[in-house]
């Protein structure tokens, strides 16, 4: 990480040549977007939308450059710090606004803007009251299950009965199958068990869940709406770092018990979002906490042949504390050295605008859309209404998590967790140290 920071603070204009990049030199408007899934692909199509209209300017067109996930924020942090102009428009997100503020400016998209996104979404673009950027994605999670497989396991009682004992022996009580918009996280776990080959043989498929266990802060998104429904925090009301907590302990056992059990593949510690989707995407897995950015591919029969008629949503299980949902923003704005600020504003405009919305949606992209906008593509995607429904209803973000320090808290939760997993540490080792370094981050 040491090496990539150095090199990044001379600049990605020195990394990415228009020779590696073909056609850069004759675009006027660069874009840094986020690499990989649906939000890559509706940002492509949205680009070639704007790119073909008559009104728009050879001088306007836009050029598209994607960074590596791995490092994404930090090779960010370093480009805008070192004043670079190899882009003008760049991702920000709810989490990190307030870290790129400085080297970024506001940006006005018009009275339209609020028509098309409604006014909570487009706060979470905005910072100390200044609106930095487009909402494009709303993120969150769904869990993804096959309800083939849990209709065919509700309709055999020789099944219910293996089931009750698989959850008996594993999770030491007896549990009945349930529709999965009942799910505890016990439940959940019960369910994935069953349809485990390592645990049952006669599974229908080979793992009952597919886990995101790799060292990535991002998987910790994931990850959180299990102890967070067991009332986990990061800080208390006196600002105490909290990550010892028994409900953290839950989570965290959770998973390496699924783990340890087969019920999610041995590799799944280097997995993040594009093995969900291959895992998924196979026919071999049964349930999955994932993105919902996701949906656009695993329910699409095109790009999921084998399961999309098969694959619904819910929400994540619940908790004692009843169900919770990680949600966050990502979005576009204006980086303050660009050199070619009026277009990069014309893109951010027409990008808030309905029909470039519609577009982004249509491509697989999640933009959280009002009411009124959102049931014009409604039949085509339905799991945009189940975002703004889950993220109204069972929505939260942990104290802390809008801090500057929010990223590297969690990357250190990444690093001791996925290491606890792994069994290179112990739990308590790995909250022990987890605790130290957030306490150094947080109280920043």
């Amino acid at each position: 990480m040491t090496t990539f920071r150095s090199l990044m603070a001379a600049g990605v204009a020195a990394l990415l040549t228009t020779a590696a990049l073909p056609g850069l030199a004759s675009a006027e408007v660069t874009v840094l977007g986020w690499p990989g899934g649906s939000e890559e692909t509706a940002l492509r199509a949205a680009v070639e939308v704007y790119n073909a209209l008559p009104n728009t300017a050879d001088t306007d067109k836009v050029e598209l450059l994607f960074f590596n996930r791995d490092g994404f924020y930090d090779k960010l942090q370093a480009d805008l710090a070192a004043g670079s102009d190899a882009f003008d428009i760049n991702l920000i997100a709810t989490y990190s606004i307030g870290r790129y503020a400085p080297f970024m400016e506001p940006v006005d998209l018009g009275t339209d803007a609020e028509k098309v996104f409604g006014k909570p979404i487009l706060e979470t673009m905005q910072f100390e009251g200044k609106q930095y950027g487009v909402p494009t994605d709303l993120s969150l999670h769904f869990m993804y299950y096959r309800k083939d497989l849990i209709d065919a396991l509700m309709a055999d009682d020789a099944a219910k009965a293996r089931y009750a004992e698989i959850a008996k022996k594993y999770l030491g009580k007896e549990l009945a199958p349930k529709d999965p918009d009942q799910w505890n996280w016990d439940d959940w776990a019960a369910t994935a068990l069953y349809f485990t080959k390592a645990v049952n043989p006669d599974s229908p498929v080979r793992y009952g869940t597919v886990l995101q266990m790799k060292n990535l802060l991002f998987n910790m998104m994931v990850f959180q709406s299990l102890p967070r429904s067991y009332g986990a925090d990061w800080t208390d009301a006196s600002g105490k770092v909290t990550v010892d907590s028994k409900a953290y302990r839950t989570g965290l056992e959770l998973y390496k018990k699924l783990y340890d059990a087969g019920a999610t593949p041995k590799d799944s510690l280097s997995y993040e979002y594009p093995e969900t989707n291959a895992a998924w995407t196979s026919g071999q897995i049964a349930t999955a906490l994932q993105w919902n950015a996701a949906a656009g591919e695993l329910m699409n029969p095109d790009t999921a042949p084998a399961v999309a008629e098969d694959t619904a949503v819910v929400a994540p299980p619940s908790g004692p504390e009843g169900r919770k949902d990680h949600i966050h923003g990502l979005g576009l704005g204006l980086n303050k050295s660009s050199k070619h600020k009026e277009g990069a504003v014309r893109f951010l405009k027409w990008l808030a605008s309905e029909n470039a919305a519609l577009a982004y949606a249509k491509a697989g992209g999640s933009p959280a859309l009002a009411p009124d906008v959102v049931a014009k593509i409604a039949a085509d995607r339905p799991d945009l209404v189940k975002l703004g429904e889950f993220a109204g209803a069972y929505g939260y973000v942990m104290n802390g998590a809008t801090s500057a320090g929010a990223l590297s808290v969690y990357e250190a939760q990444a690093k001791e967790f996925t290491a606890y997993w792994a069994g290179q540490k112990s739990l308590d080792e790995a909250l022990a140290a987890a605790t130290r370094t957030m306490t150094d981050l947080l109280k920043k």
